[in-house]
């Protein structure tokens, strides 16, 4: 038995040389002493464990999956509006106000493998209420699940930093995380040709409480494999709560003229964040229940990162304000035009390949959107006050998330098309906050 151990260990490094490309010792200089000798078994466990989280997180996507079971299950708009906002500002909260109780633990590991197990149960409840419910009822049990979910998924992103940087070097992280995301990558564009490709139209819900138990055991899994990480106790001091920094610099709101400017554009950025889900609804009552229609809509959420984050992230260094006003003006015409499209029933554009087109593009605008206001409010601030401008940011933002999601009564009285023309306005809206921005890039 200790044998096939030692064989084990030998072959996990081996691949792992394989993989970085070096066995410099120089490599453990940024990482505990003690930590060094299981780099290559901690490199792989939180690859894994990462990889798993990813493809479960897209499983029981709050933007696209979710909101199209909506649709086959009767839930009304209302509910949709809020998917969203729960799932983003729920990921912050723990960020926000648990984090400095999180930094007094010599470890962190548990919190991430109580994220987890969280995180797989929620699941699991969502796929009985698919199951079991429909309407109001599956709606409030979804979005109870979702609130779980995203806390769960907070706890996760809090804690698994910490724990990257006690047991993986800074020169492997990148190839570590680029790992993760091209493995990611590939699994969920399988998934998403899965479900365009397979004749499963009669089985009805049943196909996502299948997606949503799977991603309830890929939870799981990770779970197990994460908790194969050894890591090291480290320093517990210097955590600080950041709702109390935000409060205690509110005030600069008030006194600083450009960062209240940014704030406001920030908030009404948001216009795009919230639009998915109800693109995804006049997607489904376009093209009825295919899942042919998810299907490709997954594929299209799949390509849209990889295909724009080289040129978000080349044009917002050169200047962020720009990326920004690309992303809301693109935003708010594409808004427009789905609505005409709609409105005119343009076959060309309401079918499952033109809706996904549509899609491709509105999460291209959200990637832009993302990447150039974390540049700008980075450039923007200096060391002084960059900790009290990302606080008050963040906690002004989680608030007017998930006040965001009453855009969803919107829908349920006009319909799901106007809850994209009435974000396409706000779109517009942003873009004149944004113009007033100055250029704070180097480049700019």
């Amino acid at each position: 038995m200790q044998l096939l151990q030692v064989k084990a260990s030998e072959a996990i490094e081996d691949l792992y040389n394989r993989i970085t490309g070096d066995e410099d010792a120089r490599v453990c200089k940024d990482i505990p002493k003690e930590a060094c000798k299981d780099q290559p078994r901690n490199f792989f466990a939180y690859l894994w464990a990462n990889l798993l989280g990813k493809v479960a997180d897209e499983i029981a996507s709050a933007k696209l999956v979710i909101p199209w079971l909506f649709g086959s299950l009767g839930v009304p708009a209302s509910f949709t509006g809020f998917l969203v906002p729960i799932r983003e500002a729920g990921v912050l909260l723990p960020q926000l106000l648990v984090a400095a109780y999180i930094r007094n633990m010599p470890t962190r590991k548990p919190v991430w493998l109580l994220g987890s197990v969280l995180s797989a149960l929620s699941l699991a409840g969502m796929g009985i209420a698919a199951m079991t419910l429909e309407g109001s009822a599956a709606g409030s049990i979804f979005i109870l699940m979702l609130i779980i979910f995203s806390l769960s998924r907070g706890l996760c992103s809090v804690s698994a930093k910490d724990v990257l940087g006690k047991t993986v070097s800074k020169s492997r992280r990148g190839a570590l995380m680029g790992w993760s995301a091209s493995l990611s990558g590939v699994a969920i564009l399988g998934i998403g040709i899965w479900l365009g490709y397979t004749n499963l139209d009669n089985a009805g819900t049943l196909i996502f409480a299948g997606l949503l138990f799977t991603g309830t055991l890929l939870w799981l899994i990770a779970t197990m494999v994460f908790a194969l990480i050894k890591e090291q106790p480290g320093a517990t001091e210097g955590g600080g709560n950041a709702v109390t920094v935000a409060l205690q610099q509110m005030s600069l709101l008030k006194t600083d003229h450009q960062f209240r400017q940014f704030v406001i554009a920030r908030a009404l950025l948001l216009s795009i964040a919230l639009s998915p889900p109800f693109y995804v609804l006049v997607a489904q009552a376009s093209s009825g229940v295919s899942l042919a229609g998810l299907g490709a809509l997954i594929i299209a959420n799949g390509l849209a990162s990889s295909i724009s984050a080289p040129f978000w992230g080349y044009l917002g260094d050169r200047s962020s304000k720009q990326v920004m006003m690309i992303a809301t003006v693109g935003s708010s015409l594409l808004g427009f035009f789905t609505v005409i499209a709609v409105m005119f029933e343009f076959q060309w554009i309401t079918s499952e390949m033109g809706f996904a087109v549509i899609f491709l593009v509105l999460n291209v605008l959200h990637g832009g959107a993302r990447l150039g206001r974390k540049v700008y409010l980075v450039d923007m601030a200096s060391g002084d006050n960059r900790a009290a401008y990302v606080a008050v940011s963040n906690t002004v933002i989680g608030i007017l998330m998930l006040a965001g999601g009453l855009v969803g009564i919107v829908g349920d009285i006009f319909g799901p098309a106007s809850v994209i023309l009435l974000l396409a306005i706000v779109s517009l809206l942003s873009a004149a906050f944004i113009k007033k921005l100055p250029d704070v890039s180097d480049a700019g």
